[in-house]
């Protein structure tokens, strides 16, 4: 995709008036184009292949086969592809599995429409939007259980000797916190490309793919720091 080219979205949810409701919204945006439209899982895993969108936003709750098995299928079809999850509630287990999954963005269906065109540019940026109620139950999940990130980019024992450096720790307490790049730099007086760059550089020595994986790891080694 060019610098100047739209984002191409590829939309899969049952309800056909809300497909209709966000394809409209987000055609009317300049930076975004609806590419396709599917009704269940199969069909945005069938059409994810044909048409090779940037985005993939994937309802939770379809038929035939539902957004958390669909994105699975995609992640590893079509590693290219960004995946985001859309729903209505909140489900743990779906939560956990799709977070697993290493899915790109994981949101609730509550959202004004600017604040999913803002979390849908994020996604193309290389962050993970989550829902901060959704930040809240999972991080309360990942506490409750005694392996609670057990596949979630896993590290080695090698990798889990890499040191992060001090700023880095920081960060992704911050981040395990809900807090975004902007938000982040805000708090540490530090530019949101340098937030970026140390989160990025955090990852690679987690061998993680994503900050909702980093977050996770903070939880398990009892790293995180509860807000003042």
């Amino acid at each position: 995709m060019s610098a100047d080219a739209p984002v191409r979205v590829l939309l899969a949810d049952d309800q056909a008036l809300f497909r209709n409701a966000i394809g409209s919204l987000l055609n009317a945006q300049p930076d975004f184009e609806v590419v396709g439209e599917a009704g269940n899982g199969l069909a945005a895993v069938e059409r994810a292949r044909a048409l090779q969108p940037d985005i993939v936003v994937l309802d939770v709750e379809m038929p035939i086969m539902d957004g958390v098995e669909a994105a699975r299928v995609i992640r590893e079809t079509l590693p290219a592809v960004k995946v985001v999850m859309l729903t209505v509630c909140v489900d743990d287990d779906r939560l956990l599995n799709a977070i697993r999954l290493g899915v790109h963005g994981y949101l609730l269906k509550d959202l004004r429409p600017e604040e999913l065109f803002d979390l849908l540019r994020s996604v193309m940026t290389g962050q993970t939007p989550v829902s901060p109620v959704l930040v809240t139950r999972l991080l309360a999940e990942l506490r409750s259980t005694t392996n609670p990130a057990a596949g979630v980019g896993e590290p080695t024992e090698a990798e889990r000797r890499q040191s992060l450096s001090r700023r880095e720790l920081e960060i992704l307490q911050l981040v395990a916190r809900g807090l975004s790049n902007r938000e982040i730099g805000r708090s540490l007086s530090i530019t949101e490309g340098t937030v970026k760059n140390h989160v990025h550089n955090a990852l690679h020595k987690l061998h993680m793919d994503n900050r909702i994986q980093a977050a996770a790891y903070i939880v398990r080694e009892g790293l995180a720091v509860l807000p003042s």
